[in-house]
């Protein structure tokens, strides 16, 4: 297993509001068997999305999508008390930041291309930005204790990135939870289908290490064309995401790991991939 700690990105902040330095701990990268796990480690705050965790958020996920080694990654917190608390609005207001920019978070299919499954392991509450970016994840599971809201209609702010809702909730349940801006509890995220499973949260990261475990044991070519489907299709009619499916697909059927699987279930072992 390989354990990192990731500068900043290629960022300039003004004099006085970010540290480089202290950038450096707030996330933590590890790789162990194809699986990458994305910590983030700043339990005074809560894990605010502040400059300095933004910064080291882009240095681990353009670290995981260059990551030859990486099959599977589990983006979650170090502490029980926040998964994510959202924008750090009193940095936000310092720096003088209206309308935030595009990039002010990595978004997987956004604004950054990850063509690896992301699993979010939600360790308590995911307000704002931490549903967020739990949105743009593939797999969501959720400790018991973890809540899941957007309160942008209470503070005068806005959640267009809520958008992917759409795909997964009721037009209801949505508007519930934007308008209203009051949170909800993981079993009742689980219900409505922002979450996958609710867990005690002493269980948590073994089962998503247990999930992420049988992702990066699976055919590569074929996670990654199911991936490309789930992600690529949804916004097309039916006929299109047919055409869209078959013509990923073509790769996968034609390749040696293709061959490889129905080889290793007639000998009864295991099978040997190659990616290719």
């Amino acid at each position: 297993m390989t354990t990192s700690h990731l500068p900043a990105a290629n960022s300039h902040p003004p004099p006085g509001l970010s540290d480089p330095g202290a950038a450096r701990e707030l996330v933590r990268y590890e790789l162990d068997a194809g699986v990458v796990t994305i910590t983030m480690d700043d339990p005074e705050r809560r894990n605010a999305l502040s400059l300095e965790l933004r910064d080291a958020l882009w240095s681990a996920f353009r670290r995981l999508a260059a990551d030859e080694h990486a099959r599977v990654a589990i983006l979650t917190s170090s502490t029980d008390r926040a998964f994510c608390s959202g924008a750090d609005l009193d940095q936000m207001k310092r720096l003088g930041i209206a309308v935030p920019p595009r990039d002010f978070v990595p978004l997987v299919g956004r604004n950054i291309e990850v063509d690896k499954p992301v699993i979010a392991a939600v360790t308590g509450p995911a307000i704002g930005g931490g549903l967020m970016m739990t949105l743009t994840c593939d797999i969501v599971l959720a400790a018991e204790n973890a809540v899941f809201g957007m309160p942008e209609a209470r503070w005068g702010r806005g959640a267009p990135w809520s958008v992917p809702m759409a795909g997964m909730v009721s037009r209801r349940h949505w508007a519930e939870l934007a308008l209203t801006g009051a949170p909800i509890p993981a079993p009742r995220a689980a219900e409505i289908g922002l979450v996958n499973q609710v867990l005690p949260g002493a269980e948590l990261m073994a089962r998503a290490r247990e999930m992420a475990g049988q992702i990066a044991a699976n055919a590569p070519l074929t996670v990654r064309a199911t991936l490309d489907m789930i992600r690529s299709t949804p916004d097309m009619s039916l006929s299109s995401a047919w055409d869209y499916a078959d013509a990923v697909f073509v790769p996968v059927y034609r390749s040696q790991d293709a061959q490889e699987g129905p080889a290793a279930f007639h000998e009864r072992r295991p099978p040997r991939w190659q990616g290719a």
